[in-house]
Parts: structure tokens; sequence; C-alpha cells
């Protein structure tokens, strides 16, 4: 089909839903053809009851990979048609149970022959395909197992928005992002503080000048991200990680661990040791960020901030 052509593979669910579609169409002439009385969907629930006295809705569920409620509905249609039946369970009389009906057994009864042909009619297709669906389904289920498609698309998605994600140094013309986009957060949870007021003032000359850095993220050319590296003057630690902020609009898209990423790197280039950070357990996302990095907490350092509730280490191999 040229559509098919024209899209590419992107539209492979849309073409399995419409050859799922045609087979149904055919399997719903085939079962009149031999007068058997059953709908294409029915027949994952008579086929596993055929083969058993009876199961609970559960089990025929977990047999057949459908959910629970996909099973009782069909379930109910087929009690409704006289081809099952419900019974309590013997062992514990508040389950109910399914089980084929007289008619549902001579149902089973006259189904072995459309079974043959079918059979027969879909190995020989199968024979004259250059491709085998059959086990290219089951490897595309197990892939799919493993990794669904959205986390799949959504790492692809990551992928690209990555790569327009550029790390470059401080300039005086990022002094305004760099103040605002670390204002906002700050002001959304807490309270300014004054050794915030000295930073984001006078990143010059509080953290420049003083041996420290400041490195931004630039989504498509924009300015998205900031991340600071404060230089201590402290026996246990070389640099203090600070003032990091991602815009809201740019979250998602993985500045946060490139900033980080950049900065700890930054550290190391430098000759450092250990990075030291404060931060809140409050900020969850940032705290799981820090994890990532391989930050670890750490307890008792003398602290100017009041929201600080956490403090941690990164020792640099």
């Amino acid at each position: 089909m040229k559509f098919f052509d024209n899209v590419g593979v992107m539209a492979i669910g849309t073409r399995l839903r419409m050859l799922s579609e045609k087979m149904t169409e055919d399997a719903t002439e085939i079962y009149e053809m031999y007068g058997v009385g059953l709908k294409p969907k029915w027949f994952p629930v008579f086929y596993v009851l055929s083969k058993d006295q009876e199961k609970s809705i559960t089990t025929i569920a977990n047999e057949i990979g459908h959910s629970h409620p996909s099973v009782s509905k069909i379930v109910r249609e087929m009690v409704k048609e006289g081809i099952l039946l419900e019974k309590k369970d013997d062992s514990d009389g508040r389950k109910n149970n399914v089980v084929l009906s007289e008619k549902g057994n001579n149902i089973t009864d006259q189904i072995h022959e459309q079974y043959l042909d079918v059979d027969n009619a879909v190995q020989a297709m199968l024979d004259q395909s250059r491709h085998n669906m059959w086990h290219a389904i089951e490897e595309f289920e197990f892939l799919l197992e493993q990794k669904s498609m959205i986390q799949r698309v959504k790492e692809e998605k990551k992928r690209r928005e990555v790569e327009k994600v550029q790390i470059v140094s401080f300039e005086a013309k990022y002094q305004a992002f760099f103040r605002s986009i670390n204002e906002e957060w700050i002001n959304e949870y807490f309270t300014m503080e004054e050794i915030d007021r000295k930073s984001l003032d006078n990143p010059q000359e509080y953290i420049l000048d003083t041996g420290g850095d400041i490195l931004v993220a630039l989504y498509d050319g924009e300015p998205a991200g900031v991340c600071a590296l404060l230089k201590m003057d402290d026996p246990q630690y070389d640099f203090e990680l600070a003032k990091m902020a991602v815009s809201k609009e740019a979250k998602g898209k993985g500045i946060g661990w490139l900033l980080g990423k950049a900065v700890t790197d930054k550290a190391q280039g430098l000759g450092a040791k250990k990075i030291y950070l404060e931060s809140n357990t409050i900020l969850k996302p940032a705290i799981n960020l820090y994890h990532k990095l391989g930050f670890k907490k750490v307890v008792g350092h003398p602290t100017p901030y009041q929201r600080c509730n956490i403090q941690m280490e990164l020792e640099l191999k």
C-alpha cells in the first residue's frame, strides 16, 4: 500500500491494526462457513476452556494474556449465548469459575475440521513468505517485553533533545538569566537568603574571581540551565556544586544531568578530589540527580543556609 511506503515503519501500529481487522473479518466468515457459533474474539477463552474442565476468570486472563475486565466481558457474552456456564468453585464458594456448557462442548466436537483447515492454510501462507511472520511476531513481542514502545520512544526523544544542548562557559550576557532562574526556584520553595544575593548579584566577584566557575546550558541556542562551581577554603573539599537550576520549559530533556556531569568533570580537570553540595530533601528530582551523579550523604559540615537539611559529597577518582 502506497500510504505505508510513504509513511514508513512509524506506522507499524496502524498496519498491524488493519491486518488484524482483515484477519478478524475473514475469521468471522470462516466460523459461519463451518457453522460454528463463535465470534473471533471469543476464541482464546473458548480454546483454553475446551482443554480443561473449568477455570477462574483470573486464570484465563493470565493464560491468554488479556486483562481481567476484558475476559469478564467476553465470559458474560458467552454465558448469554449459552456457550459457557458459571459455577461456584468447589474449594472456595466465594469464587466463581466458568465451564463449557453442553452447547460449548458440542462446538468443541464440531470445530476440529475447522482447526485442521485453518492451520494448514496459515502454514501454507507462512511457507510462501520470505519472512515467517509467526516467528517475527514472537521476536517483536519479546523485544517489547524487554522494553515497551513508549520507553523506546522516550529514549529517542531524549537522545534527540540532548543533541540540541550545548554547555558553555559563563559570560556577562548570561548574568540576568543566572539570577532569575535561581531566584525562581528559591522563591518557589524557600526564601532568598543573604548568601544567595551575594552570588547571584555578583557572580564574577563571588564565584569566578575566587577560582570557581559557572556553566550555562543552551537549548537550541537559548539559555535553559545553569550550575556553579564554588572554590572552597576547606581542607576537606575543593569545590562546592551550587546554584544548579533548569528552566521549567526545558525540564525532562536531560539538561540537569548534562550540567552536573560537565561541572564535576570541570572540577576533576582542575585537580579536585572532593566536591560538596547542600540542598533540601523537598527537592526530590535534584536529590535523585545528585545520587545519579555519585554524590553521597554526609553530616556535620557547617552551613550558612537556613534551608539546608541535607549535605552530600562526591569523591572524584
